[in-house]
């Protein structure tokens, strides 16, 4: 108590003229009111915009979760168009009916979590593990295109091999007319790959598709690589070299779709049975 006279004995005028400055604005703005207008005015703007910003970050967070829920509502739309044998074209909006084998595959969203572009090696990580159905050697797709291959899963987590990765072949065709080779990249720009093995009678041009051939169990067929940005035979050769633009930026990837092939363990014991034959002989 004697703390507190003591505080207000020796603060006496600062605290006089305080009390008499909030006296003198309620009069202003009680008895003029230009005054009075301008402080709602500017009081009602802070407010405004605090709220403005407050939702703005709120609805980032909801804007996220409902990103999230449209990604796992588009991989189950996916995975039961597949089982009803009907193939979704997403550069035109058409369903048309598909081949039996695609209802061997299943489609999980993920979020990818970590990222790389720049080194000759390149994985990324995802938010999904073994506890959500994901499994080594599982093909990875965006929804603009291919993406990579699960390699590595904890219960939570995953990460991928990137098609950016000069260690991934991927079986590759040009749309208009099946001549297949293998897609690789070649560690130098992000956006572009290169397919090779195509034969100089294949009738290349600028601009065609280059899709997925599914001869492998990663990937079904007919998944957008990218499109034809230049090509050439160079002098003593019969194959093309095609650069391709990709379809994927892998820069700004965030959702993408894990396949589950039901038949993958029967295609590769099929596989490794045809090859020991092979090896008897």
């Amino acid at each position: 108590m004697r703390s507190l006279f003591r505080f207000l004995v020796k603060n006496h005028v600062l605290l006089l003229f305080l009390l008499l400055e909030i006296f003198s604005i309620v009069l202003i703005f009680n008895y003029n009111n230009f005054q009075r207008v301008r402080y709602l005015n500017t009081s009602n703007q802070i407010t405004a915009s605090v709220y403005g910003s407050f939702n703005k970050i709120v609805n980032y967070f909801r804007l996220a979760g409902i990103n999230e829920e449209l990604a796992l509502e588009n991989s189950r739309l996916k995975s039961e168009l597949t089982a009803n044998n009907l193939i979704f074209d997403d550069q035109i909006g058409t369903l048309e009916t598909g081949d039996s084998i695609l209802g061997k595959y299943h489609f999980r969203s993920a979020l990818v979590i970590n990222n790389s572009v720049h080194k000759q090696y390149n994985y990324f990580t995802l938010n999904k593990g073994s506890i959500h159905g994901i499994q080594s050697d599982q093909g990875i797709i965006s929804e603009t295109g291919i993406v990579g291959i699960v390699t590595l899963v904890s219960e939570n987590y995953s990460t991928g091999l990137s098609l950016l990765n000069r260690r991934l072949l991927v079986s590759g065709k040009l749309k208009k007319n099946d001549f297949f080779g293998s897609v690789s990249w070649d560690g130098m720009n992000y956006r572009y790959v290169r397919l090779a093995d195509i034969p100089s009678h294949a009738g290349v041009e600028i601009g065609d598709s280059v899709v997925t051939r599914g001869s492998s169990s990663y990937f079904p067929e007919g998944i957008l690589i990218g499109t034809v940005e230049s090509f050439e035979v160079k002098q003593g050769e019969s194959f093309y070299t095609i650069r391709v633009k990709l379809a994927v930026d892998f820069k700004s990837i965030t959702y993408v779709e894990v396949i589950e092939n039901y038949e993958k363990e029967e295609i590769i014991n099929l596989e490794n049975l045809t090859q020991d034959d092979q090896d008897l002989d």
